[in-house]
């Protein structure tokens, strides 16, 4: 079958003159076109597809809220505050600027409620466009890097993407709002399922909250490359997730090295966690993982917990030895009638702002002690192995530093 794509160049030259037309200057294109960075310019001139016309004055005069609430709103929303008479806002701002206002002074809900929302819309979309960002600048960067031969602006997997881009079916940038709002209705279908059932209830138990970490993440990071870190703290997020949903439990978020995760159901949460030690050690290019669970009520908050469950678990997890379990009194005791499972009795620890707690090492009950301690040692010695063979792999000078 014949590619009916267009060449390369071809694509190029049509960015080119598309960026042209949208008034960018040759200096700002030739400099994009010699980074491989031509796409990304696009991007950012075809993703908005608004003019900005208003100022902070227009924008309070239309939606009728006063200037230092507007200010505080685009502020919760991750935006910079905006200057007066420096056109900041398109049409749409000014609308949705305008149905804030009306939600906040309906008596629906209060202002405090709709700066939490904005400014939990604001960050999760930072983070939506910040890994799209990533993703179509990441192509350029590993042509360039591959050395192809192909020039600048033009390489193999840049066209691809500015392929998409041009194609009037709507192949990429505009087909991410439907997916956007998609994803939303299904979240907020999933939140509402999740919280209806929820037994909040004085004596209910409450929910299991755990920690996940990379041990030795920090030392790695001084001893392999960018480009290796990153795909190290990929791989694990992809680890994380699929261990953690495929479990019955909810990622809350990720920080580097670290997962933090809500299961409803203990013996769930204790599957969770076993596998999460489990497939660190499969994963040739992974540090082993530590974690550390408790159970009991939380706080909810802008799509994050807090509360002494979350220090004790986080606790928990600081003084886990690689590649094991470790969990709350609590929690233990929740888990004392499930036959699947085992502990041993740590000696008793003075935790920060929570006293002195007896944790305990969760296992598999048909696995020995002694052959935990074993798979450790023998995962320290792999990794000891993988970072030695990145060190000989990379270049070192004369002075017998890293180049």
């Amino acid at each position: 079958m014949t590619d009916a794509r267009p060449p390369e160049g071809a694509i190029t030259e049509q960015l080119v003159a598309l960026l042209t037309a949208l008034g960018v200057s040759p200096m700002e294109i030739r400099r994009a076109q010699d980074e491989d960075l031509l796409v990304l310019l696009a991007m950012e001139q075809l993703v908005l597809g608004q003019d900005l016309r208003h100022d902070l004055a227009a924008a309070c005069a239309a939606t009728g809220l006063p200037e230092e609430e507007i200010r505080h709103i685009w502020r919760s929303l991750g935006f910079p505050d905006p200057k007066a008479g420096e056109p900041t806002f398109s049409d749409v701002d000014l609308e949705n600027l305008a149905g804030v206002a009306r939600l906040m002074h309906s008596g629906v809900v209060s202002p405090e409620v709709t700066y939490g929302m904005t400014r939990v819309i604001g960050s999760s979309m930072a983070r939506v466009a910040s890994a799209l960002v990533d993703a179509v600048g990441a192509g350029g960067e590993r042509a360039s890097a591959a050395g192809t031969g192909a020039t600048a602006g033009n390489s193999a997997s840049e066209s691809i993407t500015a392929e998409s881009i041009m194609d009037g079916s709507g192949m990429f940038l505009p087909m991410f709002p439907a997916v956007l709002e998609q994803v939303w209705r299904r979240q907020v279908q999933v939140a509402a399922r999740r919280r209806l059932l929820r037994d909040d209830s004085d004596d209910a138990p409450g929910l299991v909250v755990g920690f996940a970490d990379l041990v030795g993440f920090t030392a790695l990071a001084q001893q392999v490359s960018g480009e290796e870190l990153a795909s190290v703290v990929d791989e694990f997020e992809r680890l994380a997730y699929d261990i953690v949903v495929a479990g019955g439990g909810r990622v809350v978020k990720m920080i580097g090295d670290e997962v933090m995760f809500l299961v409803e159901v203990p013996a769930m949460a204790a599957e969770i966690a076993l596998g999460l030690a489990d497939a660190s050690r499969d994963a040739a290019t992974l540090s082993d993982v530590r974690v550390g669970m408790a159970i009991g009520p939380i706080v909810e908050r802008e799509g994050d917990v807090f509360g002494t469950t979350v220090n004790l678990a986080s606790r928990a997890t600081s003084i886990a030895y690689p590649g094991t379990v470790v969990v709350s009194p609590d929690l233990r005791d929740a888990l004392a009638d499930e036959p699947a499972f085992a502990f041993r009795a740590m000696r008793p620890r003075f935790l920060k702002n929570l006293g002195r707690v007896t944790l305990s090492v969760l296992r598999r009950a048909d696995e020995q002690p002694t052959t935990i301690r074993e798979a450790i040692d023998e995962r320290r010695r792999q990794m000891r192995v993988t970072v030695r063979e990145r060190l000989a792999s990379r270049d070192v000078g004369e002075d017998g530093l890293l180049a």
